[in-house]
């Protein structure tokens, strides 16, 4: 079966960092493969693994290894798709199309910060008799996250992570939930993990990394 209409779209410098990690140049790669390698290389190169060195340096290379493997990891995946994709014009989904529509449940965030002032930042107060369990509502929405305290660093108030779950439903708009979140954790946290993902902490990543999650499509398997 010949697969030569579908092209990478991968720089030199990709192609080559993919073989280095992967083994394998991208168009030999397989979903086996590619999975398998991928959930290693989180493995590996995951950020928590390098806390125990106590090297702020360290930590930080790692963590870039780690925001690369996922970028290059994410246009992998949307190749392959592609790639194995039926030759129609099936069209890729797109958060553009009206009948999109973007609902999840308990989505797990997770930000390190070294900021010992960002879990009041986030929730006010409120914090303060906010236990595991306990919901935080977003303002001008009805999305609320649910705090996790048993994750707390063990270095309180010098490296710690916090983790919440975001629910939200079709009526609750991801631009305001983003809009709320991004100035709060800005130049206070030190990494985002959205479903154990990196992500890095810009408004524009942050909103498409939760769309991705997401996504529905209104009227999708209907006749």
């Amino acid at each position: 079966m010949a697969t030569t209409t579908t092209h990478p779209t991968f720089t030199p410098e990709e192609s080559g960092e993919i073989r280095e990690l992967f083994g394998l140049a991208p168009e030999q790669l397989t979903e086996d493969v590619f999975r398998k390698t991928l959930r290693d290389l989180r493995a590996k190169y995951h950020p928590d693994n390098f806390e125990k060195f106590g090297d702020d340096t360290v930590r930080l290379m790692a963590t870039e290894r780690f925001q690369r493997i996922e970028r290059l990891a994410e246009k992998i995946q949307s190749w392959l798709q592609g790639k194995n994709a039926p030759s129609t014009n099936r069209q890729p989904e797109s958060f553009d199309d009206p009948r999109a529509r973007f609902a999840y449940q308990a989505m797990k965030i997770e930000i390190r910060t070294g900021d010992k002032d960002l879990k009041y930042h986030l929730f006010g107060t409120f914090y303060r008799w906010l236990t595991m369990g306990e919901q935080f509502k977003i303002p001008e929405t009805q999305a609320y996250l649910i705090a996790d305290e048993e994750h707390l660093g063990r270095s309180i108030g010098f490296r710690e992570t916090i983790r919440v779950y975001l629910t939200f439903e079709e009526t609750d708009s991801v631009e305001t939930i983003v809009g709320w979140l991004f100035p709060k954790i800005e130049g206070r946290a030190d990494a985002l993990l959205i479903e154990g993902e990196i992500v890095p902490i810009e408004q524009e990543a942050i909103l498409n990394a939760i769309k991705r999650r997401s996504f529905r499509l209104l009227g999708q398997g209907e006749g």
